[in-house]
């Protein structure tokens, strides 16, 4: 089997994700994605018409972020119309499955060029959502529901907390250390390599930093913020009655009246909107190029879980990626989970028995923000970044997706061939 090279790695800044407050709010969801296909391009002397695909995730695949975000995003950056795109959904997922899926193509000699990334513009999705279609990710399909009845995100975070016993204080504590790593980060010029300014169409600046981060968040900040899941959990989903919390209760009836609710603004992962990009090739092409490799996929790996808790499955996940690679929890140097919610972090360190200065080193989601379809892109570029910045070999990158599941994937910090 061949090997799948990172050459490069970029991603915009996230702005706010609301409508008349963010930053990147008026642009056009293709606009982001081709800022960093156009980076991609211009950083390493890339010649479009070798591309050979460019694997793109985006979530919310509708209006504006519809009709193969991939394939139009590389028209809009200027791409030779040879270079192909294809664009996937697996929820929170879909930009570590971009990259999977380019490192597979690579690896298996069906292609030697794969740029992988993804988009999301909560923003506009927010402001564009049908509130009167079915709430449910089960589509409204009332067969499915009975077989998986799937929640709020929000409750099943709380769900699993109660669950866990992990409490209000300890996910508070670890959303005020994101915090921090990710106030240090910036000051500290750890995203600059990665990072690209967005312009608007007419040349002025857009935006060229993070615009999420609460550098000024305290505990007791935090430990002041009101729960907002309990309201959700109280929310009627269909005209049987049923709540969100009675979806969750339905599978798991020990929680019936007792679900702590411990989540809220501060200690969920920021709406946002962002793109990112990776540049993957095989050994012979960017040999055949002049180009020098930064990183090498070492394994990939995709697990389902119980999709009425549906946070859950960045466990097995890990422990199934680390198996493949025949690598140990000791030898990952960097880990990044993301923080969709403080929980699934939380649970993730005490369940594998990490070393939480190994974990989300310079701040996740809940500091960042987390634009859904392109995070594990974001993810994967900063676990690169963060090696070659620290020295350490290898990184494991892995979040949960909506449904139960959770992709994966270990890279290896490389210099040379």
């Amino acid at each position: 089997m061949k090997n799948a090279y990172i050459i490069d790695a970029c991603r915009t800044p996230r702005g706010i994700g609301k409508v008349g407050k963010g930053a990147l709010a008026h642009l056009h969801p293709q606009h982001l994605a081709a800022t960093v296909l156009k980076a991609i391009a211009e950083r390493n002397g890339l010649d479009t018409a070798t591309v050979d695909d460019i694997i793109w995730g985006t979530s919310s695949q509708r209006g504006a972020q519809s009709c193969d975000l991939g394939r139009m995003a590389a028209l809009d950056a200027g791409y030779d119309i040879k270079a192909s795109g294809v664009t996937l959904d697996r929820f929170c997922g879909s930009g570590i499955t971009t990259v999977n899926l380019a490192a597979a193509q690579i690896m298996s000699g069906m292609e030697d060029c794969v740029i992988a990334g993804g988009t999301e513009m909560m923003s506009y999705t927010a402001a564009t959502a049908d509130l009167t279609a079915p709430p449910m990710l089960d589509a409204g399909n009332k067969s499915l529901r009975e077989k998986h009845p799937q929640s709020q995100q929000g409750v099943c975070a709380d769900a699993i907390a109660t669950l866990e016993g992990i409490d209000r204080d300890a996910v508070d504590a670890l959303a005020f250390v994101s915090q921090q790593r990710a106030t240090k980060a910036i000051s500290e010029g750890r995203f600059n390599r990665s990072l690209v300014p967005v312009y608007n169409k007419d040349g002025t600046l857009a935006l060229d930093h993070d615009e999420f981060p609460r550098p000024q968040t305290t505990l007791e900040n935090l430990n002041g913020l009101k729960t907002v899941f309990d309201m959700w959990a109280e929310m009627k989903v269909d005209d049987s009655g049923r709540t969100y919390g009675d979806l969750i209760t339905s599978k798991y009836p020990q929680l019936k009246g007792v679900i702590n609710h411990v989540h809220h603004a501060g200690n969920s992962s920021g709406v946002v909107d962002g793109a990112a990009a990776l540049f993957l090739t095989s050994e012979s092409y960017a040999k055949a190029k002049g180009m020098k490799p930064r990183g090498r996929i070492v394994a990939t790996a995709n697990v389902g879980d119980c999709p009425t808790l549906m946070l859950n499955a960045p466990v097995p996940a890990a422990k199934k990626v680390l198996a493949k690679a025949g690598l140990t929890i000791a030898d990952i140097d960097v880990w990044e989970i993301n923080e969709a919610f403080a929980v699934v972090a939380e649970k993730f360190i005490r369940d594998l028995q990490l070393d939480r200065s190994k974990v989300n080193i310079n701040g996740g989601a809940m500091a960042l923000g987390h634009p859904i379809g392109a995070t594990g892109s974001i993810l994967i570029g900063m676990a690169l970044d963060e090696l070659e910045r620290s020295g350490g070999r290898f990184g494991l990158v892995t979040m949960c997706a909506a449904g139960g599941m959770a992709p994966a994937i270990i890279i290896e910090r490389v210099s040379s061939f």
